[in-house]
């Protein structure tokens, strides 16, 4: 391939992602490549009820230092949300009022949350501190992923519930 060719196929290839991309804004599609739920392509379904625990959403995390760090450690991806993070896609497992206990595994209003063990560190030995608990407020949610190293509010804490998008509907996914 001449040199012209390989420009013009790289043109062409930019030109086809860029498409992309723009299309999977405007639709709300959105690409996961981490291993908290699925991988593949999922879809933002406006949400025309009140959030409900157990609730698979996609959220923007709050821009905040807790969040620069867990996105210099290599826990969130960039994107378009405030800050430059990529939405999370998490379940909603519990809602303003209800009483968060951590300790191994999490508990919500006195009954163990599925699939919750704490990690006292990361996958790359370093520490992680979880949140300490407590009733969760107004106007937040406190977010789950069944995904062992999965990074959600065991140790975030809840999160404010204006950053949510959407529910999360899967498109085209695959479970490795």
């Amino acid at each position: 391939m001449t040199g012209r060719g390989a420009i013009t196929l790289l043109g062409a290839a930019s030109m086809f992602m860029g498409g992309v991309v723009v299309a999977g804004l405007i639709g709300g599609y959105r690409l996961n490549l981490t291993p908290s739920e699925p991988l593949g392509l999922w879809r933002i379904e406006r949400l025309d009820r009140p959030v409900e625990a157990g609730d698979l959403v996609f959220v923007c995390p709050p821009a905040n230092p807790l969040f620069e760090q867990a996105r210099r450690r290599g826990y969130l991806r960039r994107g378009l949300c405030a800050g430059g993070f990529a939405p999370l896609i998490k379940m909603v497992a519990a809602l303003p009022g209800q009483h968060i206990e951590i300790g191994e595994n999490v508990f919500i209003d006195g009954r163990s949350l599925d699939l919750s063990a704490v990690l006292k560190t990361d996958g790359e030995g370093r520490a992680i501190a979880s949140y300490p608990g407590g009733v969760v407020p107004p106007g937040r949610l406190f977010l789950h992923s069944s995904f062992a190293s999965s990074y959600d509010s065991r140790y975030f804490g809840p999160i404010p519930a204006a950053g949510l998008l959407g529910l999360a509907r899967p498109v085209i996914i695959f479970d490795p």
